[in-house]
């Protein structure tokens, strides 16, 4: 399945430095605004060490990671949903991503422009997210008056007239929030409703990327960053990820021996890129499966609650046609046991039907006839 998730931010806040390090790409850094205007997109592997045991175990002489696609979208500026600065044409990249990553400046430095008087993550944010409001805003009066056409059209079909009905329903509902900038809310009003209707940008997943100054990384020091303070305050400590740009892009530049040595010299104890990937993962509700042989060990990203069915379908559509049933077990246990055959021995192994609930690391064989 194809994941995105979107770098989402003002000009000059460190989006294309983010995702050159993310990526290991060449897009344009400039320090002007408008630098990026095509969104840029490149596939990132999802660091998962259960892949590379299994590799060991089965002798794979490949191994296919999970992948996120992450896309650089030009920055927005205020009064975007009304054209400014390209605005239509960006938030039109927006509406593709499945996760919105909002990169926000927590850092002084005079030597970068900054579209504000003042460093304010908050108030960037609010920029943002009022001009995502605004494009819905419109989204959802185009949709009612085409709703109120569909209406007549359908005046002798009452189910069609239910549903359209139980749309606008949803939507006069939508609009109310979004009115009052509760993105939030009206994400919960879409969730929690069976109506399908249009797709809405400031209602999408999020999180935040506090983008730190270098010499905030040693040692935890950004902690006491007062940006970065205010943001968890605000989103909360899962939604706020601290990272410095800068640092990650040079990082991504070394190989892996140099890189340890630049991160023991700095005093980071982990890699914040690796921490964005995860949880980009986790927060669009993704869990992983495997296949595992002598050819190659491949780990499969899947929405959490897919049956063995529909995950059979996503390596390909005649496994989910032909499916006949599945061979299971969690890579815990081959871990633990050291072989495929011993866990066959021990009952670790077992045949599931086309209803069951694939789980996190689960280790499939699919038996399928077509």
């Amino acid at each position: 399945m194809s994941i995105q998730a979107g770098l989402v931010g003002l000009p000059n806040v460190g989006k294309s430095t983010l995702f050159n390090a993310l990526t290991k790409s060449s897009v344009p850094a400039e320090n002007y605004p408008f630098c990026t205007i095509d969104p840029h997109m490149a596939i990132t592997e999802v660091p998962d060490e259960r892949l590379e045991k299994m590799a060991l175990i089965y002798g794979s002489k490949k191994i296919i990671p999970a992948t996120v696609n992450f896309v650089d979208i030009a920055g927005l500026v205020k009064g975007a949903a009304s054209g400014e600065g390209l605005g239509n044409q960006f938030l039109s990249h927006i509406r593709e991503v499945d996760l919105i990553l909002h990169v926000l400046r927590c850092f002084e430095d005079p030597e970068i422009i900054h579209s504000g008087d003042t460093i304010d993550p908050l108030e960037d944010y609010e920029i943002i997210i009022s001009e995502l409001i605004l494009k819905d805003l419109e989204s959802i009066d185009k949709r009612r008056t085409k709703i109120a056409h569909l209406y007549k059209a359908a005046a002798n079909k009452p189910k069609e007239k239910k549903l359209l009905d139980d749309e606008k329903s949803l939507l006069d509902a939508v609009y109310q929030e979004l009115d009052t900038m509760n993105a939030a809310k009206a994400r919960e009003l879409l969730i929690n409703s069976t109506v399908k209707t249009i797709s809405l940008i400031s209602t999408k997943k999020f999180m935040i990327i506090a983008n730190l100054a270098e010499a905030e990384l040693e040692d935890d020091a950004y902690e006491n960053n007062k940006h970065y303070q205010a943001l968890v305050k605000k989103f909360g400590q899962e939604r706020v990820v601290p990272v410095s740009a800068k640092v990650e892009h040079e990082l991504s530049q070394l190989n892996d021996e140099d890189a340890q040595e630049m991160m023991g010299m700095l005093g980071i104890k982990e890699r914040s890129l690796d921490n964005i990937i995860k949880k980009t993962y986790n927060n669009l509700g993704l869990i992983t499966f495997f296949t595992c042989g002598p050819k190659e060990a491949h780990a499969w990203p899947i929405p959490n609650g897919m049956t063995i069915r529909e995950a059979a379908g996503e390596i390909h559509s005649d496994l989910q046609r032909g499916f006949i049933c599945s061979d299971i077990f969690n890579c815990k246990d081959i871990f633990q046991h050291g072989s495929e055959q011993v866990l066959k021995t021990v009952g670790k192994v077992r045949t599931e039907g086309q209803y069951y609930v694939v789980q996190d690391g689960d280790v499939v064989h699919v038996k399928f006839n077509v």
